[in-house]
Order: C-alpha cells, then structure tokens, then sequence
C-alpha cells in the first residue's frame, strides 16, 4: 500500500536540516536547548503585548469558563496561562509538546502535562471542548494528519484556534518584518539569550513564515479535515487566528 505524500506546511529548508525526518530531529533539539530563554526573547520582542494578545485570542474564539483546553505545542506556557486565567477554577488544561525542554519551562500548577506531537496526539477522542495551537503551525510534519488529530480530540462543536504569524501583503511591509525577524530579533537574542542557539531559532522563526503555505491553503486543509466555519481574522497583517467548529 503506497502512503499518502505528507501535506508540509512549508518547503524544506536545507540549511537547518536535510531532509523530513531530519527536520523533527532539529525543530526538538533546537527548541530543546533554547527553551530557557524562550520567554525573555519573547517578551522583548512583543514589546510586552503578548499576553494581552493572546487572550484577546482566545476570548475572540469562544473559549470559555469551565472549558477543557487541550494547547497543542504548549512550549513554555505563554498561551495556556491565558487560556487557564479564561476557563478558571472550574476548567481544565492539558498542554501537549514534543520538547522536554519546554516542558520543563512549564510553571502552571494544576495543568496536565503530556509529551507528544500534533500529529499523533496523547489524548482521548473528544476529550477537549477547546484546542490552541499557538504559532507552532510552522513546525509540523503533516499538516493533515495534525488537523485530523485535532479533529478526532475534539468532541462535537468543540472549538479550535490556530495562531500565527503570515507575511504581510505589501512589499515595504513585508522587507521590513524580514529585517526585524531575521536581523534585528537574532541581535536581541545575542544580547540577552544565555543559550548559543537562541539567536539561530529566531532566524529559523522568520524562514519558516516567508516559505510557509499561505492562509487560503491552511483553511482549505481545516475544511478537508472535516472542520466547519472556517475563518481567518488578522491583527496588524501579519498576526493569524484560524478558527473552526467540530461538527
């Protein structure tokens, strides 16, 4: 039996890694031994506004008090302490991520932590009324397979949020987020990083963006998936949120 070719989300990229299975090896290692950094990067280069963002976000997509949230590429925790200050007391929050070393970074007492990935995720069938995915997209082997995995976690009229970053349309726009992303961001990171391959992430970060399958093939493959009410808001041009309904 002939396997269906794998849906990337991006062209490959050979001056990271050589080839598909490669690829998983170096997106783990690199996120890995930067993840102590992660926050402080992340913080400087958003001007403090992501948190304030990410809830926005959330609280657009429908999540609500009480809910179960499955965050889908959990990393040091910046959406899920969002998406847990939305659902209270009352609510639950699983957070799924290949990377031990994100995990590690994980400070959210009372949150199921599982290591695993997007396409073959360590959770029930219709387990989460709410699934994130935050700006891990990009990182994916199999953006199908992923999509149906967030398909079956979902229990019907479960709720799904996708957020990432798109190049923006205009071609001054766009040259200049290339020179913040790719030269500005990497300097950041080199002054305050304490790993070596901080300022490497950030650059792989922008690569990824400018070779990734633009929003109209991402929502056509949440509709092949099975997904309904597929729609797409931006913030600024370049922030994506991608939402859809469990039928």
């Amino acid at each position: 039996m002939i396997e269906p070719p794998l849906q990337l989300p991006h062209a490959p990229l050979p001056a990271y890694y050589r080839d598909e299975a490669d690829h998983a090896r170096y997106v783990r290692r690199i996120f890995d031994e930067t993840a102590v950094d992660y926050d402080r990067i992340e913080r400087a280069m958003a001007l403090g506004s992501g948190g304030w963002y990410r809830r926005q976000a959330l609280a657009r997509a429908g999540l609500a008090a009480g809910d179960t949230v499955v965050d889908v590429g959990i990393g040091t925790g910046l959406l899920a302490r969002q998406a847990r200050e939305l659902i209270g007391e009352g609510g639950r929050l699983i957070g799924v991520d290949p990377s031990p070393g994100m995990l590690a970074q994980v400070d959210l007492p009372g949150a199921e932590l599982r290591a695993g990935r997007a396409e073959e995720l360590p959770c029930a069938t219709g387990e989460a009324d709410f699934l994130s995915f935050g700006y891990a997209f990009r990182h994916v082997s199999d953006v199908d397979a992923a999509l149906g995995e967030f398909l079956r976690v979902l229990r019907p009229g479960g709720r799904l949020l996708i957020l990432e970053i798109s190049q923006p349309t205009g071609r001054w726009s766009r040259a200049f987020m290339k020179f913040y992303m790719r030269r500005v961001v990497p300097t950041l990171a080199r002054v305050v990083a304490r790993e070596r391959g901080s300022a490497e992430l950030w650059r792989y970060y922008w690569d990824t963006i400018e070779a990734c399958i633009p929003p109209e093939q991402i929502m056509q493959a949440m509709e092949r998936a099975g997904f309904q009410q597929v729609k797409r808001h931006t913030d600024l041009g370049v922030f994506s949120e991608y939402t859809a309904v469990r039928p």
